[in-house]
């Protein structure tokens, strides 16, 4: 493990010697990533010292212990190595975590997509719960929310709401949220009392720095339109709603949130410019048997990962066989611990790959 360790300690001092050349300094974008991969590093290298320490005592005291001329600096010794040897072990699982990779996609910032699903009105105000949910959650880690564009629903909620999050490593936690969310309770509309069960999918793509894909102003159609509200009532007369659909993919994204056409056009290019993002990670994680098989793979967005069932206040995480009986802080926000749980499971399954390789 030592030598591992030693790999980073030798990228560790380059970094360093790195964020101080004042041609580095200068480029902003190069700045900011090495300086996180400076922070990252330093978290490694600090145990790496204290793991090299706690070693070197082993080793010093083993040797005091051979050689037993002095019966008083053998006792010492041999309460040194008792203690030393008890540390060992909790350390190198310290240390095995912060070796696990870690995805660079975790630390941008996310478009969140959440569309009703089966359910017909009913769905359209989970959707609304679901955003609601999100955007607390936000509010609680320090994150800002900005919708991007929306469809409402006929009797409340969402048929559509696109939004982005800002904030520090928010798909490392926000990843995990993509796929069929599915309630069970009585809906509003519901006159004889019986419980429905209702379902929204939601989507998260790490949105796409401008640098991160290269995008032709020759490859986007760009079509203006009159925004619409519910019903399909205009809500304006100009044409301030806009729709993009890159040609060689046939993916489009559209906005009608603002008023003014221009703020519309970059709203949609942000979401455009994270849906081809997206299909280019897509195909990069396909390739890579063992993100396939993660808890946060992309391939099946049909797949039903939690339910929402009022009448017993459980929320099942169905990934990993979680039960919560605390519907109503989860659904107000508190999803930490669903959270925390799917960010284990998945490292120890990191670690196991890891394991191999130490």
């Amino acid at each position: 493990m030592l030598d591992r360790l030693n790999i980073f300690k030798q990228r560790f001092d380059e970094v360093s010697d790195l964020i101080i050349q004042p041609d580095i300094i200068t480029d902003q974008k190069r700045y900011v990533k090495l300086n996180k991969e400076y922070k990252d590093l330093k978290a490694v290298v600090d145990k790496r010292d204290e793991y090299k320490i706690l070693l070197d005592n082993i080793s010093e005291a083993k040797e005091i212990i051979e050689d037993g001329s002095d019966a008083e600096m053998v006792e010492m010794a041999q309460l040194e190595l008792d203690e030393a040897s008890e540390k060992l072990p909790e350390l190198e699982e310290e240390i095995k975590f912060l070796l696990i990779p870690r995805d660079p996609e975790d630390a941008k910032n996310v478009i969140v997509e959440i569309r009703a699903g089966t359910g017909g009105d009913e769905a359209s105000i989970f959707a609304g719960d679901l955003y609601r949910m999100y955007t607390k959650y936000s509010s609680d880690r320090g994150w800002k929310t900005e919708v991007e564009d929306i469809s409402e629903g006929t009797s409340g909620g969402f048929k559509e709401i696109i939004f982005s999050i800002s904030g520090a490593d928010v798909y490392g936690d926000m990843k995990f949220e993509s796929g069929v969310h599915r309630v069970q309770r009585v809906p509003q509309t519901e006159t004889q009392g019986r419980v429905h069960t209702s379902a929204a999918t939601v989507m998260v793509l790490p949105e796409a720095e401008e640098f991160d894909i290269d995008l032709k102003t020759s490859d986007i159609r760009v079509d203006y339109f009159c925004s619409s509200g519910p019903g399909g009532q205009s809500v304006n007369t100009t044409y301030s709603a806009v729709r993009l659909t890159h040609t060689p993919t046939g993916i489009v994204a559209q906005c009608q949130d603002q008023k003014s056409q221009h703020k519309n056009k970059d709203k949609a290019m942000k979401v455009l410019r994270s849906r081809i993002y997206e299909v280019e990670l897509e195909k990069k994680l396909a390739a890579d048997s063992a993100k396939r098989n993660s808890l946060v793979s992309s391939g099946d967005r049909s797949a039903k990962i939690r339910t929402y069932n009022y009448p017993q206040g459980r929320v099942t995480e169905h990934r990993i066989g979680l039960t919560l009986y605390d519907l109503s802080n989860i659904i107000n926000g508190d999803i930490h611990k669903i959270v925390e749980e799917l960010k284990l499971a998945e490292n120890t399954e990191k670690l196991k790959e890891l394991g191999e390789v130490l």
